[in-house]
């Protein structure tokens, strides 16, 4: 019999809002409070249970035990396949309701998933959990896997998915204390545009925010996640902060003075709960309710948006909820196994190929297997764990029958000794592998395959027990099954000294030594040097093996890339883009034995491959790709898979031809493919085939459109090769001319097809005037020009095959006017040396902290004679003066506003000045001289 329904909340016949209304009704102050952090509590009284926001999964379901694994986002990507993301949502929906229905209370629904910031610097630590450089391919994408972890139903929701994370979250140097500069062109055309689709069109039910700061504010305390997020594109779910970032606005950022009010101003912000210490957090609400920093009907605000979602989840709802028991079957079934090896074969790219793949291979007798990546598949932090794992060695291996594979993983195999005893270094079985210095000789050494990753990590395995050298306790034992961990203390690293000594250092800098036990210890101080030595002697060197077995092999296949977990992760940023120097002298030197090699990058993130590029004759890009990695490698190698899989992300040449990570600016700092002009080593959509594909009959509806008009543009594809094959067809538009500095090219559609030898396939893709509009700061909206459009087809953002001009009948931007009113600093059309600030007056200010600085205004009509400078600003140093130039930031000084020291960066004053009298239009130029904030300008 179905349980009596006492309140209207768990009524599945009324209205959403009506249900939700009813709920929140119904709870006291204090139960408000224990229901606003992560864990919410239970309720007995009202039948609501206890809940848990927030279950990782980024490529899979994290943390909570086996679940299928699929290649990392940045690997995804690659696939520009929103059908196969649309598969793998659901596949991760499904496996989530399984855990959820083991235990409610700790397995929640609300899926942290995915991660959509833009990837503008491939140095990001955390490029692996994105979607790469372009916001429209991201929003593509990530709208699908939405869509896919949501669910069909049109009113219940199998997971909710939280995009992460709010905004400009692109460096992990400092991330809790720093604060990007975005302006407002920059932020509406990229940094949000890839947010907005997932809203809009994939109904996203959840958002995190982020730990920086942007424009001097928080992200806890953004007020776009209101004005923007909920406002503008409708959101009716829930935003949760991320892990300690509310509290962190006090003891990361010092933005603000005590917990309470770091609560109170999130709640307020957009933030409807809270993922931090939950008893601080618990407490600090009760203290902001208590002083009067927060209302009660702030707390129903963010109640009404988290139970909103819980409600669609069907908590209340058993017996309508078509999710509502998911066979436990689905957890790791075959057929999730079968998407994930689909995803990691469409991720693959094949960078370069000059006639050395496909392998044949009937005509090999013998291939090396070679690379620190060839007999590992790893996972990375927000990997699930995978019931299998095919390592490439093992794919390639499983491929073959008669041909004889050799491996070796090209690195040196070593013994340690003592400088301070002479003894060597063995390890203690029956002790957890505890490294000790007691051997008198070599024979009772322990070796070790020393893995250096570069940047000062190196890896210790001890062949003996195939354990990785961790540091526990202050201790060292050879007892970790694999390199990993927030805190990886599985690298160390291994400097060289005077006289061929070695000194070692744990994962966070402290130097290794001899107790006087002998047992190898992390030591607390550096007073006997010679006790903190070794000497390394060298078994066996890991290139010359490689070398040899490449040398007498048909094909050599060099696997490189990196660890998830090291020099390149959350809380670290790349120092380079270059392999580690070692897997860089392994390429060269197996290329010098055997001319017949392909190298093959399994890797988080792009690289720089100048040589490899130059002298291999293959090259092979994955992510590091899940369970499947080995089987989905080996089908490709051995033309069993013809690869498809496009870049994402621009590769470069080299790191110098990137701008300071901090540089957020995308459009003055020439990023991604939208702006860069120089030569790279591989662009962006950038991938191979074994096959050849033609274009022809490019054709559009119209010549003409206006801007509420769409056009259709198709072309005709045909694969002129002789194997089946994928085709990644790219649709790119550019402004021919405009008020602003526009990109060189944007993507705004794409599609993967696949053709057999000789098919043909018209492809359409539709394209409205909107998608061509930019932000016009002059009037703080988008703007579709007038003028003529330039729209391509390629396959790659720098192959185009064929393009048309089209005309757009669209706005024509007036002249700016600056002596109406006063006009906000940061609606700049151009600038140098100034950076964008929190004003505490609302809103924001620029401000240039390290010297002389300007911003221009462009295209300023002045009707009347102008005569006088008004500016809203603070100064907390010294005096200085802002100039009033015209032409250009050296042209015509027609007058000087001079800048009195106000006692404080937020102490704000309006300062006016007269200039020489000046009329018609004009480019205005105010130069800042010495530091400043300025908020606003008025000239008349």
């Amino acid at each position: 019999m179905e349980n009596k329904k006492l309140y209207p909340f768990q009524n599945a016949d009324l209205p959403l809002n009506e249900r939700v209304e009813d709920l929140v009704s119904r709870l006291t102050l204090e139960e408000k409070i224990q229901l606003m952090c992560q864990y919410q509590a239970d309720i007995p009284r009202l039948g609501i249970n206890k809940y848990k926001h927030g279950t990782e999964g980024a490529h899979g379901v994290a943390w909570l035990g086996e679940a299928t694994v699929f290649p990392q986002n940045i690997g995804l990507s690659c696939t520009w396949n929103p059908d196969l993301m649309h598969k793998i949502g659901a596949a991760i929906g499904d496996e989530a309701r399984v855990y959820y229905q083991k235990d409610p209370a700790l397995n929640g629904l609300t899926i942290w998933a995915p991660t959509v910031d833009m990837e503008r610097d491939p140095r990001w630590g955390r490029t692996e959990e994105a979607y790469g450089e372009d916001p429209y391919l991201t929003g593509r994408l990530s709208t699908e896997l939405v869509k896919g972890m949501q669910g069909d139903d049109s009113f219940y929701l199998k997971t909710a998915a939280t995009l992460k994370h709010f905004l400009g979250n692109n460096n992990e140097i400092h991330r809790g204390e720093c604060s990007a500069s975005i302006d407002p062109r920059n932020m509406r055309e990229y940094y949000l545009k890839a947010f907005e689709p997932a809203f809009r069109e994939g109904g996203a039910q959840s958002m995190m925010s982020a730990y920086n700061s942007v424009n001097g504010t928080p992200c806890n305390l953004n007020l776009d996640m209101n004005r923007i997020v909920k406002g503008e594109w409708g959101m009716d779910g829930f935003v949760v902060s991320d892990a300690g970032d509310v509290l962190g606005t006090v003891d990361d950022h010092r933005y603000l003075a005590s917990y309470a009010e770091a609560v109170a101003r999130s709640v307020k912000s957009g933030i409807d709960s809270i993922t931090d210490d939950q008893d601080i957090s618990l407490r600090a609400l009760r203290d902001a309710i208590e002083q009067g920093m927060l209302a009660q009907s702030d707390l129903d605000r963010a109640l009404k948006n988290t139970f909103r979602v819980r409600i669609r989840l069907g908590e209340f709802d058993a017996e309508r909820n078509p999710y509502a028991s998911v066979p436990e079957s689905r957890l790791c079934s075959a057929e999730h196994a079968e998407i994930s090896l689909q995803a990691a074969r469409e991720s693959i790219v094949l960078l370069k190929n000059d006639g050395a793949l496909p392998l044949q291979k009937e005509k090999l007798g013998k291939i090396s297997v070679l690379g620190p990546l060839a007999s590992v598949a790893y996972t990375d932090w927000y990997s699930g764990t995978p019931a299998y794992r095919i390592t490439p060695l093992q794919g390639i291996g499983q491929k073959l029958d008669s041909c004889e594979v050799s491996y070796h993983d090209g690195a040196d195999r070593i013994r340690l000794r003592s400088a301070a005893t002479g003894l060597y270094v063995g390890i203690d079985k029956a002790n957890n592998g505890l490294l000790h210095a007691t051997g008198t000789d070599a024979s009772v050494a322990e070796t070790f395959v020393r893995m250096d990753w570069g940047w000062g990590s190196t890896t210790l395995k001890a062949l003996s027990n195939d354990r990785f050298v961790t540091e526990s306790d202050l201790t060292l034992s050879a007892s970790a099954l694999e390199t990993r961990g927030w805190f990886v203390k599985e690298a160390f690293g291994m400097e060289n000294g005077a006289d061929g000594m070695v000194s070692i250092k744990s994962w966070d800098g402290r130097l290794v030594g001899i107790d006087t036990e002998a047992k190898l210890m992390v030591c607390s101080d550096e007073a006997n040097e010679a006790r903190h030595q070794f000497v390394v002697e060298v078994v066996e060197d890991g290139i010359e093996q490689a070398v040899a077995a490449a040398a007498s092999s048909d094909t050599a296949i060099v696997f490189v890339g990196n660890c998830p977990f090291i020099n390149g992760k959350e809380c670290v940023d790349r120092q380079d883009i270059v392999l580690p120097p070692d897997q860089e002298k392994l390429i060269r030197e197996v290329a010098k034995a055997n001319s017949n090699i392909i190298v093959v990058i399994i890797g988080s993130y792009p690289y720089a491959l100048e040589w490899a590029s130059e002298h291999v004759p293959g090259i092979i890009y994955s992510s590091h790709a899940g369970q499947e990695l080995g089987n989905a490698m080996a089908d490709v190698i051995f033309g069993e898979y013809n690869p498809a899989g496009r870049l994402s992300m621009t590769w470069y040449r080299s790191a110098d031809q990137l701008p300071d990570l901090m540089d957020y600016d995308i459009i003055k700092g020439n990023r991604t493919y939208q702006y860069f002009e120089d030569e790279v080593q591989y662009p962006f959509g950038h991938g191979l085939s074994y096959t050849s594909f033609s274009y022809s009959d490019l054709r559009i509806n119209r010549e003409r459109i206006d801007t509420a008009g769409k056009l259709t543009v198709s072309i005709q594809i045909k694969n002129t090769g002789r194997t089946a094959g994928d085709e990644v067809v790219q649709l790119y538009v550019r402004s021919n001319r405009s008020r602003v500095k526009r990109p060189i090219k944007t993507l705004k559609g794409f599609t993967r097809i696949h053709l057999k030898p000789d098919q043909s396939k018209i492809v359409s893709f539709e394209l409205p005037a909107a998608e061509l509009a930019f932000w016009d700061v002059t009037r703080e909206k988008y703007c579709v020009e007038d003028g003529l459009y330039t729209i391509m087809i390629g396959s790659t953002s720098t192959r185009i095959e064929d393009q048309v001009i089209v005309k757009v009948d669209g706005e024509v931007v007036p002249p700016r006017k600056l002596n109406q009113q006063p006009v906000s600093a940061i609606l700049y059309d151009d600038y140098d040396n100034v950076v964008i600030d929190e004003c505490t007056e609302g809103g924001n200010c620029i401000h240039n902290g390290d010297g002389d600085g300007w911003i221009a205004f462009y295209d300023v009509e002045f009707g009347n004679e102008a005569s006088r400078i008004e500016a809203r600003l603070a100064n907390a140093g010294k005096k200085a003066s802002i100039e009033l130039r015209l032409g250009s930031k050296d042209g015509q000084l027609v007058g000087t506003c001079v800048v009195p020291s106000t006692g404080g960066a937020q102490a704000w004053t309006t300062v006016t000045a007269s200039t020489a009298a000046f009329t018609g239009r004009h480019d205005v130029y105010l130069v800042m001289k010495g530091a400043m904030q300025l908020k606003s300008i008025r000239i008349d």
